[in-house]
């Protein structure tokens, strides 16, 4: 299914080449003509067909594996991997999405406002799904290429991170180097010569890969890599500073017994860079010489919406990755209904619609690597949260005395000195133990993001007055 994934091409409708994951996504990014949109999209998702009979035996297979390790199927195995019973860490789950669904909610709910005025009420109607090829991103995950088309109305954009990397012909080999001087700014050791001799950070020609980002250790004591096929947009240079958080994270707990060479739970591993990623604020941007004065005040909606496309607009998804397979594992989903249930999760968590009728024959979680790649995908939902909550607890460290979105750790050696100690710790320690040595907490909470948007919740919901919110 990986080798089916990483040669996945499409040829748009008037175009002679077949263009690969990574050009289709540019396509959902920057075109604003929905058959285009359709196109490309309905083009990618082709992908996950051929995938769907070998994803069935693989479903039996990993089931087979996991009754032999005494769980029910591979949906509890993966659930169990988080100091509690499965069934708890699921109510855990939905206890946190229950605290961040009116959010989402207004943010959906302006979202569509905004694009039903851009393609009118026949494509996008006053109520309902938003259709998913409209967003911007191949799996409406995050809808932060939108952000230009979605800007609070009278304002112009403080500033755009894309163009400021380009106009100073930033190359692939810098952007790792800006993310690796946050790492050492805060006291942490620069990166080992291996890698940059070993990492992969553009596509090497004449070879299929998958470019889908990662970071590697290759030998669990120092052998640290990346692979990337790194373009110069913001959106890269944010997902830097999260790869070398795994990095960071690997190098930290190399001293532990092998066992313990993890990260306290995946949820963790996925929110140290994350946490980084906050960080990046545009008083960050001034330090490091990308910008030359930070936006006003009057700025911060501006950027906390451009963020909230990212973020907010991310935690059903992941959700409905693990939900979907979680209900596969168990045979509450049979391989008949695969296509159909997904769609329906998709719409019941996020809120949309694919742009065309799908049948059952295709296989559309295939056209999504994680699927194709036997990953679980709940450490991403987690880490979207605790990512706000390290970052709040880090604020609070520091004493900073401004707003959570426009507070950055950057240079603070106190900060490394506590994310340090954390992330030494591997998994050696019950994750509430990791976490309260963190943020001075045992429970995973959601307040440290609604702190963070509470702005922009209060400022949404001046704009979906007489608004439909919901689907």
């Amino acid at each position: 299914m990986q080798g089916i994934y990483a040669k996945g091409t499409y040829t748009p409708k008037g175009r002679t080449e077949a263009l690969d994951l990574q050009a289709l996504s540019r396509i959902l990014a920057e075109n604003r003509q929905p058959q285009v949109l359709e196109d490309a999209w309905t083009g990618w998702h082709a992908v996950g067909r051929p995938m769907r009979s070998d994803f069935t035996e693989y479903v039996r297979l990993a089931n087979a594996g996991a009754r032999e390790l005494g769980f029910a199927d591979t949906g509890v195995l993966w659930r169990s991997k988080y100091d509690m019973p499965a069934n708890d860490f699921a109510h855990e789950v939905e206890r946190l999405w229950s605290e961040l669904r009116p959010l989402y909610r207004s943010l959906h709910a302006y979202v569509r406002t905004r694009l039903r005025e851009r393609y009118g009420p026949k494509l996008v109607p006053d109520r309902g799904p938003i259709p998913i090829h409209l967003l911007g991103n191949m799996w409406a995950q995050s809808w932060e290429n939108l952000a230009a088309d979605m800007a609070p109305p009278g304002t112009q954009p403080s500033y755009d991170l894309t163009e400021v990397l380009r106009s100073r012909a930033t190359q692939p080999i810098d952007m790792v180097r800006f993310a690796e001087r946050f790492f050492v700014s805060m006291g942490l050791d620069p990166l080992p010569s291996t890698f940059w001799e070993r990492s992969m950070f553009v596509r090497p020609p004449g070879r299929e890969v998958v470019c889908h980002a990662s970071a590697w250790d290759l030998d669990y004591v120092a052998d640290l890599r990346i692979k990337m096929c790194i373009e110069i947009t913001g959106e890269d240079f944010r997902t830097l500073h999260h790869e070398l958080g795994h990095n960071y994270y690997q190098r930290a707990y190399a001293g532990q017994p092998f066992l313990f060479r993890d990260s306290a739970h995946d949820g963790f591993h996925e929110a140290i860079g994350d946490t980084i990623g906050l960080s990046v604020t545009p008083e960050y941007l001034v330090k490091v010489g990308l910008l030359a004065r930070a936006p006003p005040a009057e700025a911060d909606l501006g950027l906390l919406l451009r963020t909230a496309l990212e973020k907010v607009a991310f935690l059903p998804f992941g959700l409905v990755v693990d939900q979907w397979r979680w209900r596969v594992f168990s045979g509450d989903i049979s391989p008949e209904d695969y296509n159909q249930s997904w769609w329906e999760m998709r719409e019941r968590y996020q809120g949309v619609r694919p742009p065309t009728e799908r049948r059952e024959d295709e296989f559309d979680p295939g056209a999504k690597f994680h699927v194709a790649a036997n990953v679980p995908y709940m450490r991403y939902f987690l880490a979207h949260i605790l990512q706000f909550q390290f970052h709040r607890a880090l604020a609070r460290t520091i004493e900073s005395q401004g707003p959570l979105h426009r507070t950055s750790i950057y240079g603070s050696r106190q900060a490394g000195e506590r994310l340090a100690t954390v992330l030494a710790m591997g998994a050696s320690r019950d994750w509430r133990d990791a976490l309260e040595a963190l943020t001075g907490e045992r429970a995973m909470s959601a307040e440290g993001l609604l702190e963070y948007f509470r702005p922009l919740q209060r400022w949404l919901d001046e704009q979906n007055r007489g608004e439909a919110v919901g689907w």
